[in-house]
């Protein structure tokens, strides 16, 4: 650890190198003798640790379950590994490509492949191509002949009429969904909105703050006095910027990276170097309890038994006559000095009950269950892309929210596959239960299979199937939702009101990694900066 990087950011510029190199030894000192512990294995909880274990603080990390992630997790399809959870992430900001280069996997990022989605599900029409042009499926022109398709004349017509009607608030609108039906009508929102932020935020175009999804849009909306107008404004404005940072225009899904082999290879990656720099990711490891103490946190632990160590029988929890397989498990109570919780939500909310009273006085969000039921197909079940890199559904005209062909949409994909073909099926959204819930793992990819016949267009029999996985997460509420931002605030000042605990991931940062990385940083160094100098 460099003598600069261990100096607080207030140190003046004129403090002698002797002094630096003694105040940087008594920091490094201090920090090797206090213990972070961070429950929850998430993407999240491994940025904190790594930004701890850097500075040269005691990091472990507990996971309950058998693989650190989260939300990233991978699957093997008949030898073909692929994600079974989030497949790639958002390139605003920069921040997750930064961490990528960081951790030496710059030469795996990987774009998709050009194409642009369809919708499915629309009234007398079927499916088709999602227009290009648009924000959020907010045409700046509806008069395209790819938005005409969708939405009809009748459509095109009520659509119109925003660019001669006058603003009917002068100034802010918060849904996106009440914005878009009374500028543009119903058709454009259901059509061509919804199937969006369904497919994207899990949710109802209603409940999405445009300030928050689309920003800059209400001042552009003012601007120019028309809802498509604002949205070529706001598309001309980036393609200038673009222009000036010489940075290539590219396809619609361009806003997104991959990494070759999967997302998974950053958790793989993440690990390790927490691991280089002395810290410990445990898996199979539960939390229980949080204690507060003092300046000191008491941390009640469950792990899977070593079948080797001889064992106080009073301090193993005792398998329950219906699971008599499971493992027997260990008690034990771990001492730190800052504690960072990267679990869901309600996990979080039940560990801190006491720690944090004011917590439980904030206000809960809604949180969907999502299932993404992966299928491997033959070779001959699919000729090309049928219908793009993926679908998009109206809500209420399927089962299944979303498909992602990924074998038409990431390369690495298709060359693993060898000319089989790869389809992730997704269901679930905001106050809709998954349709595979209660269903068992093989109804479950029977309900996709059919579900990816309609979508795509084309007949998939279950011979077609080769091989299929089902992967279960709690989506929190994304940023985008009205109210989430006063929600996240309250429940974050609770936290941070509460010496040596830091709380991150999505449920408090927002959905998807462009937040919960930068995120996971601010408050692991916001940890760091009290544990060390206060």
């Amino acid at each position: 650890m460099s003598s600069e990087s261990a100096l607080p950011a207030s140190a003046p510029a004129s403090v002698p190198i002797a002094t630096s190199t003694a105040a940087a030894a008594e920091l490094a000192a201090r920090a090797s003798e206090l213990h972070i512990v961070v429950v929850g294995g998430g993407v999240g909880g491994l940025i904190a640790a790594r930004e701890c274990v850097k500075v040269g603080m005691r990091v472990t990390v507990l996971e309950a379950t058998d693989a650190a992630g989260g939300a990233i997790r991978r699957a093997e399809l008949d030898g073909v590994v692929v994600d079974a959870g989030a497949e790639s992430y958002a390139t605003r900001g920069g921040h997750v490509r930064a961490l990528v280069q960081e951790l030496g996997l710059g030469d795996r990022i990987v774009a998709p492949a050009a194409g642009s989605a369809w919708v499915a599900g629309i009234p007398g029409v079927g499916a088709a191509p999602l227009p290009v042009g648009g924000i959020l499926g907010i045409p700046g022109n509806p008069f395209q002949e790819d938005v005409r398709r969708i939405i009809g004349w009748s459509g095109v017509w009520r659509a119109y009429l925003d660019r001669v009607r006058p603003l009917l608030t002068i100034g802010h609108n918060h849904s996106l969904g009440k914005l878009v039906s009374s500028r543009m009508g119903a058709k454009v929102r259901d059509r061509l909105v919804a199937p969006v932020t369904t497919g994207v935020y899990s949710a109802s175009p209603d409940d999405v703050d445009v300030d928050v999804a689309a920003p800059g849009l209400n001042s552009a909306l003012t601007s120019v006095g028309s809802l498509s107008g604002a949205v070529q404004a706001l598309r001309d404005e980036s393609a200038a910027r673009a222009a000036e940072s010489k940075a290539a225009a590219k396809a619609p899904g361009a806003a997104v990276e991959g990494l070759d082999g999967g997302m998974a290879v950053l958790v793989d990656a993440l690990i390790a170097d927490i691991e280089k720099l002395g810290g410990e990711v445990r898996t199979r490891t539960g939390v229980t309890a949080l204690t507060a103490s003092g300046s000191r946190w008491t941390v009640t632990v469950q792990a899977e038994a070593d079948p080797s160590a001889e064992v106080d029988p009073s301090a193993v929890a005792d398998p329950s006559a219906e699971d008599g397989d499971s493992p027997a498990m260990d008690e034990v109570e771990l001492t730190a000095d800052g504690v960072v919780l990267a679990t869901s939500e309600d996990v979080a909310r039940e560990l801190l009950a006491a720690a944090v009273p004011a917590l439980g006085r904030t206000e809960r969000a809604e949180a969907p269950e999502i299932e993404i039921v992966t299928l491997l197909l033959a070779p001959s079940a699919l000729s090309g892309a049928p219908r793009g890199t993926g679908v998009l559904t109206v809500p209420g005209s399927h089962t299944a929210k979303a498909l992602t062909h990924s074998t038409a949409k990431w390369d690495w994909v298709r060359a693993a596959a060898e000319g089989r073909h790869v389809v992730r099926v997704s269901f679930g959204a905001q106050g809709e239960p998954a349709a595979t819930t209660g269903l068992d793992d093989d109804a479950a990819a029977r309900l996709a299979l059919r579900e990816a016949s309609a979508l795509l267009g084309v007949t998939l029999a279950e011979k077609d199937l080769v091989a299929s996985h089902r992967s279960r997460f709690v989506q929190s509420q994304p940023a985008s939702i009205i109210g989430s931002g006063g929600r996240r605030a309250a429940a974050r000042a609770a936290v941070q009101a509460v010496p040596g605990l830091a709380v991150v991931g999505a449920w408090l940062a927002g959905t998807g990694l462009a937040q919960v990385v930068p995120d996971a940083r601010e408050e692991s160094d916001r940890l760091r900066r009290t544990l060390l100098w206060d």
